[in-house]
């Protein structure tokens, strides 16, 4: 499977991550401000988290391939699962509590529509 764990393909994908968190975290920081909105800093510290994970995957992915090591041992890939888990709950709840203040400005025909 392309970009599991301990490949060139995980390594790739894992930097890819890091560098876009970082630069979200660029991006949101640079703007002025952001320290009197809570939930913004809370967004930060959740992408400065899934940086932190990707790095240390990234660096993981990189022993893997310069070693050798197989990385498909169940206790990793439940510790990968778990771990990737935990970030996207965590910046998926960043994000509903950074948005949540907006729906109020929707018009209510959007908030109460149905599909039937």
């Amino acid at each position: 499977m392309p970009g599991r764990p301990g490949t060139s393909g995980g390594l790739v994908l894992r930097t890819g991550q890091f560098v876009f968190a970082a630069a979200c975290i660029c991006a949101m920081a640079s703007a002025s401000g952001f320290t009197n909105y809570t939930a913004f800093c809370y967004l930060i510290a959740s992408m400065g988290l899934q940086a932190l994970w990707s790095l240390g995957l990234a660096c993981l992915d990189c022993y893997a391939l310069i070693l050798k090591r197989d990385l498909q041992q169940a206790f990793l890939m439940s510790l990968f699962v778990v771990g990737d888990w935990v970030i996207i709950y965590d910046i998926f709840l960043s994000m509903f509590y950074f948005i949540e203040p907006l729906l109020f400005l929707l018009p209510s025909k959007l908030i109460n529509y149905r599909i039937l």
